[in-house]
């Protein structure tokens, strides 16, 4: 059973879903914490051996875990980054979220973050729709489909922080999800007259027109999300390439820019 659960969390891009199992090994390691050399072929021997079928394992990264006893373990398979936890032993993997009680962090989605970067210079910004000041010192590229709700929800906030920020500013890519049937001809329809009216009256549910124009900026868009892991909406990339998935609220944004200064 155990063998099959690490199996779906690896080719589907392991969901962390709770912080009990990442506790039953705290202090499993901390007598051999400044004598253990890591192997790191053992760490990639043991997340194959839970998964048998998953042998194209690339280990991006490897590094002291938050917890003694514990390697960080990043890595990619079938296109896809993802983070586990390999005891000292090799025998045990943790797939779970460990957080800072103390901080009140997050730990493995800091670490997953990283590991996720995104090249920010592949990204073409000439047909991106733009909320704020196209000359602002601080861009955020925000890839977005009109029929999701939380990239309506994400859209609001946006706004909020381009009045309180003028430095801020947001470079929407059009990115429909293949199941949002009728999100491609609206993606489409708003690029072709890169109206930002368009995309907040699809926000609001209001009917758009058929796309006036002949394009492949939204296949490009489809393409080049998949080469960089991009794979829902909202998804806001940074200067720095971090790519932040979901809704967040504008005074998070702000602080998400305000810290990489």
């Amino acid at each position: 059973m155990l063998k099959y659960i690490l199996y779906l969390m690896i080719c589907h891009a392991i969901i962390f879903s709770g912080v009990s199992s990442a506790f039953a090994f705290a202090d499993g390691g901390k007598d051999c914490v400044k004598c253990h050399t890591r192997d790191d072929e053992k760490i990639k021997r043991a997340l194959v051996d839970m998964s048998p079928n998953a042998t194209d394992i690339k280990i991006l990264s490897v590094g002291n875990g938050p917890l003694n006893g514990l390697w960080e373990v990043g890595f990619e398979i079938g296109g896809r980054k993802s983070l586990a936890y390999v005891d000292y032993s090799y025998k045990y993997i943790i797939a779970g979220n460990i957080f800072s009680v103390a901080d009140r962090i997050n730990l493995t989605k800091e670490s997953f973050a990283k590991i996720n970067k995104v090249d920010v210079s592949r990204i073409p910004l000439k047909d991106a729709i733009i909320v704020g000041d196209r000359n602002a010192d601080h861009k955020i590229i925000v890839f977005d489909d009109p029929d999701c709700p939380y990239c309506a929800k994400l859209h609001g906030a946006m706004k909020q922080v381009v009045q309180e920020r003028k430095d801020i500013s947001f470079y929407i890519i059009l990115y429909p999800l293949p199941f949002h049937k009728e999100a491609y001809a609206k993606s489409k329809a708003i690029v072709c007259e890169k109206s930002l009216t368009m995309l907040e009256d699809a926000f609001a549910k209001k009917e758009l027109p058929e796309p006036s124009c002949e394009t492949d900026v939204i296949d490009e868009n489809i393409k080049l999300a998949a080469e960089l892991g991009i794979r829902g909406t909202p998804a806001m990339v940074l200067s720095d390439g971090t790519l932040v998935s979901g809704y967040i609220d504008a005074a998070s944004i702000i602080k998400l820019v305000d810290d990489r200064k």
